[in-house]
C-alpha cells in the first residue's frame, strides 16, 4: 500500500511550507493526482487523515482533483487523453502510444488560517 508512504511524503512537504510561512494551522490542501498515479483514493484519503494527526494539517479538508493522463499517438500525429498504460488511441484505435504524463501528484494549493 503506497499510499501510507505517499501521504508521509506529502504531510512532510506541507510541514515544510507551514514552517517556512510561520504558518500554525493548515484547513485546506488541494491535491492534483493523475489518472495513472495507481492511487486509491480511499485508502489515500484514510491514510492522509491518520498521518495528519499531532500536525499541522490535523483536521484539514483534502480536496482531490483528478487530472487525465496525455499520450501522443505516432499513427494519427495526435494527442490524446488515455486512462491507462495499455490504453488505444480515441482518435485511430492505434497501438502506438507514447504517455507523456498523468502519474503524478501534486499539492496545488494550501489553505492556512
Amino acid at each position: 500500500m503506497h499510499e501510507v508512504s505517499l501521504c508521509q511524503s506529502t504531510l512532510e512537504i506541507i510541514e515544510q511550507q507551514a514552517k517556512q510561512h510561520n504558518v500554525n494551522k493548515v484547513t485546506g490542501i488541494w491535491l492534483e493526482v493523475g489518472a495513472l498515479s495507481c492511487i486509491e483514493e480511499s485508502a489515500f484519503r484514510f491514510s492522509f487523515e491518520v498521518a495528519c494527526r499531532g500536525t499541522v494539517a490535523e483536521g484539514s479538508q483534502l480536496h482531490i482533483v483528478h487530472c487525465p493522463a496525455r499520450a501522443w499517438c505516432w499513427d494519427c500525429s495526435e494527442s490524446v487523453e488515455v486512462g491507462a498504460h495499455d490504453a488505444v488511441c480515441p482518435k485511430c484505435q492505434g497501438f502506438n502510444l507514447k504517455v507523456e504524463g498523468g502519474d503524478s501528484l501534486k499539492i496545488k494549493e494550501l489553505e492556512v488560517e
